[in-house]
């Protein structure tokens, strides 16, 4: 693909294709509240996925917002085009713009990619190339832009490292400043590429995978360690430790201002409410990650919601968090938008409820004046694997918001679980149905009787893959046979044919344990596989495990041995390099624990960071020696 580092409008060239393509909208611009100004130094932030799935990202948003604020600096967005435009734009060199200028990708100072899941990887070549970059870093000339990354999903960059300059790992709110602030003075001063990585890597949060290297343990398993200098020294920090934002009601809640054109993921009004989460459930990546909990105050929150609705008109706003129905003043929060949003048509909606915190009072609060759908994970069938996971709610929270949201007039849920939990038997399975089919029973015992052929329950099985940063981070996934055989159980035990059931395929959640689980040695996988045409592996309609099974047999990677096989606790780990502030001390507690069957209390330090020395664990407060603590 041409490579254009001039800043030209493309859009003479865009505008005869989109009648082309399936969805013109997605490449049209010009959306009511897109920021539109001009300034020396160029941010373009993109999302590897389409227009409607990208637009809605509060990550990026809250970045747009910020860096379009500062002085002197402008910042766009651009998203990957569907497979339809992207073959258009290959056959007629047409290089990848940004949706506010039409400039070239390639002519902007820095490019920020986000990472929001594993199975994007592939999505990554495919935006460096449509933009005429380079794919690996490595290979970028002076003149090209610095190319950085970031979001949920960096916690083990390795697998996809190595085409980012650089990394920012944690709260991005004031490390996209240091960054674009450092880039720019270095580009003052004409420095060199290197000069410039490295000083990047000296700002805290940001990991520069080229001063970095793989070397293989003595199972042959690759982790990261610094390069060193001629000097013996070592290039960068061993251990790069996330940002944190520590005073979060500080930051705007309004982040996304831009009406779209079109149907998008999330065709809603949101606002972060909340951020962070001390349940300590040993599964979740993003409640290791997300700590210190944080909140917004309810005059923030309410605020905030008025001034959005009013500048988007959307119908629906979302309270979003890891687990909104935490926040110390949720009830005041939701009876005040409730009075505010009365005979307005507009919703309020929480992402999903806590079972131990959702009462008669919390479902009439969240039902307002539409009941749609209530969605609770319970996560396991029965209490033992709960224990395991330090999922602390039991059977009985269920059926008590079961009965409260049925009662007060909802007539559909929805229940998620994992199937693949460490220690997880058939008895645990069975579990799931059993434990549905008491809890469906339970609905229409609610429900009057005329009313009971409106009762809808389903549930949704996940299967379990091991993340970094978590308490079983050493797990390997279960092998493929015995998913099959579960899930295959799981249907012949459901008590009634009401029940909906929907299970994710193995294939993809395998894929997603490659990639999770991996190290560099990964990375030639996924420029194989996006060879052999893998594109938006997201898309179930787009997914073909055969075609990264013919990549990882081109190049040498066993695909199963990544995904499956388990960790010694002790050994390198792939991911080693990065903390997320919780301690490998802490994990390591909790893996124990787990296996024991015991649990962990919720936390209720609210600056919670899981530095592996809290008193209810029965140790020491003492810090010292804690490696990677924030």
């Amino acid at each position: 693909m041409q490579k254009i580092r001039e800043r030209v409008n493309l859009w003479p060239r865009i505008e005869p294709l989109l009648d082309r393509v399936e969805k013109p909208s997605r490449y049209i611009d010009h959306e009511w509240g897109a920021a539109r100004r001009d300034a020396d130094f160029r941010l373009c932030l993109a999302y590897p996925d389409t227009y409607e799935v990208g637009l809605p990202n509060q990550g990026l948003a809250i970045l747009y917002s910020i860096v379009n604020s500062l002085p002197g600096m402008t910042c766009e967005r651009a998203y990957l085009p569907w497979v339809d435009m992207a073959d258009l734009m290959r056959a007629a060199d047409l290089p990848l713009s940004s949706m506010e200028s039409a400039y070239p990708v390639a002519s902007f100072d820095v490019v920020g990619l986000t990472i929001p899941h594993e199975l994007a990887a592939t999505n990554f070549v495919e935006f460096l190339e449509l933009s005429g970059l380079e794919v690996m870093a490595t290979d970028r000339e002076q003149d090209d832009p610095i190319v950085i990354a970031g979001g949920p999903s960096c916690y083990n960059p390795e697998p996809v490292s190595s085409f980012f300059d650089a990394i920012i790992i944690g709260d991005g709110e004031q490390a996209i400043v240091d960054v674009c602030e450092r880039v720019r003075d270095q580009r003052r001063r004409a420095a060199s590429r290197k000069e410039t990585l490295r000083a990047l890597s000296e700002i805290p949060g940001v990991y520069v995978p080229s001063l970095y290297e793989q070397v293989s343990g003595p199972d042959g398993r690759g982790h990261v360690v610094p390069l060193r200098g001629s000097d013996g020294g070592q290039s960068a920090p061993e251990v790069v430790v996330k940002r944190v934002v520590p005073d979060f009601g500080a930051t705007d809640p309004i982040v996304t201002t831009i009406v779209p054109y079109q149907q998008i993921v999330h065709d809603r009004l949101a606002i972060e409410v909340l951020r962070g989460c001390a349940r300590g459930c040993r599964f979740c990546q993003a409640g290791m990650t997300y700590r210190p909990v944080r909140e917004r105050s309810a005059d923030q929150v309410v605020a905030a919601c008025a001034r959005g609705l009013a500048c988007t008109g959307f119908d629906e706003v979302s309270l979003t968090s890891l687990s909104t129905t935490d926040h110390s003043r949720i009830s005041e929060i939701l009876r005040r938008l409730n009075r505010q949003i009365s005979q307005t048509g507009v919703s309020v909606s929480l992402p999903s409820e806590r079972l131990d915190s959702f009462g008669v009072e919390m479902a009439e609060l969240v039902a307002g004046e539409k009941k749609g759908g209530l969605t609770f994970a319970p996560e396991a069938g029965t209490q033992r694997l709960r224990d395991v996971i330090n999922k602390n709610v039991t059977e009985q929270d269920l059926m008590r918001a079961v009965d409260a949201s049925f009662a007060a007039g909802w007539r559909r849920m929805k229940l998620y679980f994992m199937m693949g939990l460490p220690t997880e038997t058939d008895d645990d399975v069975r579990g799931i149905a059993e434990l549905t089919g008491r809890a469906y029973q339970r609905a229409l015992d609610a429900t009057p009787r005329s009313q009971r052929g409106a009762v809808k329950m389903s549930i949704s099985v996940a299967v379990f893959i091991p993340k970094a940063q978590t308490a079983f981070q050493w797990c390997g996934q279960l092998d493929p046979d015995t998913v099959r055989a579960r899930q295959k159980l799981l249907l012949e035990s459901i008590p009634f044919r009401g029940i909906r059931v929907s299970y994710h395929d193995y294939a993809s959640s395998f894929l997603e344990a490659v990639l999770s689980r991996g190290g560099r040695e990964v990375t030639p996988l996924v420029i194989e596989a996006h060879r052999l045409g893998a594109r938006f592996d997201a898309w179930s309609e787009r997914f073909d495990l055969d075609v990264w099974r013919q990549a990882a047999s081109n190049v040498g990677v066993d695909m199963a041995d990544e995904a499956c096989r388990p960790f010694q606790v002790g050994q390198d780990l792939p991911w080693q390099h990065i903390s997320a502030g919780v301690s490998q001390r802490y994990l390591r507690r909790e893996w124990e624990r787990a296996l024991a069957g015991k649990t962990t209390p919720d936390c209720t330090f609210s600056g919670c960071t899981g530095c592996g020395v809290c008193p209810a664990l029965g140790v020491e407060n003492d810090l010292a020696g804690v490696r990677g603590n924030g």
